[in-house]
């Protein structure tokens, strides 16, 4: 039995095979619709945070592959509160064929996975954000026409998104940079664990404070929120700590003609990214959100579909 929480459990190449199925389903779906790889399938979807793109892409995935969803909020379950985590994912597991959590601490997601008699899929935590991640490897691979060997510079606060596609960027040989005010940033544990995975994969991972120096010769820049959920009392610091971050048009002009420009979303518009770039012909956000879709798609037929349906396809 496989997890999806964290994409060290995943090698570069299992993490190419996603893709590739991704990119099939994508296809299939666009000429007519996927198979019902998942029929009679049931996803239990577990949400302490909330939740539009990540709600939404399971529920429709879950749909089109012939399988069923169900929503669980935070009222409904208290996990860790009214019910412990352990007795949550066991009891889960005797109803459904899979678990999906989008949960504050990693920790939740980590017992749930132990726990659990069925796959646990990370729709994310406080470090870790793999299903986003493999989206934007998809998106990247669709926009420049391969993910190693290309430039990815992530500007702004290295949260658990930045970490995320810092480890699918890395693992499918991209060159990653980090553009962070310097009290923020990877430690330098996260970053001798990073760069080893450049080194086996022929990628290369670099850090800067200055963004401009960072994006120089970028095929994509990325960005995310400077103030993430919880962390709504440091806002006026981070605002302040961030403003020289902002992605911009000032911004782009250092990196190559033809700079792709992604943001996870929600976006904070005149913060981290302006209307002018995220909704310029640079931006592939949108392009993004329809991946996290497909992506997610992938890993949903990978962990849950039986070997012969997959091998049919």
């Amino acid at each position: 039995m496989q997890h999806f929480i964290d994409l060290d459990d995943w090698t570069g190449e299992a993490l190419a095979d996603l893709l590739t199925l991704a990119t099939t389903l994508k296809t299939q779906q666009k000429n007519g619709g996927n198979p019902p790889l998942l029929k009679g399938k049931h996803l239990a979807l577990v949400f302490q945070k909330p939740s539009l793109r990540t709600r939404v892409s399971f529920e429709v995935g879950m749909s089109q592959l012939g399988g069923n969803a169900i929503r669980i909020g935070p009222d409904e379950i208290g996990m860790g509160k009214r019910e412990s985590t352990a007795d949550v994912a066991r009891s889960l597991s005797r109803f459904v064929d899979g678990i999906m959590a989008r949960v504050f601490g990693h920790d939740e997601v980590l017992a749930l996975a132990h726990w659990a008699t069925v796959p646990v899929i990370n729709g994310l935590s406080a470090t870790h954000h793999p299903c986003q991640a493999l989206a934007d490897v998809l998106t990247i691979m669709e926009q420049v026409g391969k993910v190693q060997g290309t430039r990815v510079v992530y500007v702004g606060d290295p949260n658990n998104v930045a970490y995320s596609l810092a480890q699918a960027a890395l693992k499918l040989g991209a060159h990653f940079a980090l553009a962070s005010p310097p009290a923020y940033g990877f430690s330098e544990e996260v970053l001798s664990h990073l760069g080893d995975s450049a080194t086996v994969s022929g990628g290369s991972l670099e850090v800067f404070h200055d963004p401009i120096a960072a994006v120089r010769g970028a095929d994509i820049i990325y960005t995310d929120t400077w103030v993430s959920m919880g962390q709504e009392a440091e806002t006026a610091k981070r605002l302040g700590d961030f403003q020289a971050y902002q992605v911009n048009n000032a911004l782009l002009h250092h990196a190559v003609p033809q700079v792709r420009v992604m943001h996870c979303l929600p976006a904070h518009r005149g913060q981290e990214i302006t209307d002018e770039v995220a909704d310029s012909a640079h931006s592939v956000i949108f392009d993004q959100a329809e991946n996290r879709l497909h992506a997610q798609k992938a890993v949903l037929v990978t962990l849950l579909a039986d070997a012969t349906a997959i091998a049919s396809l």
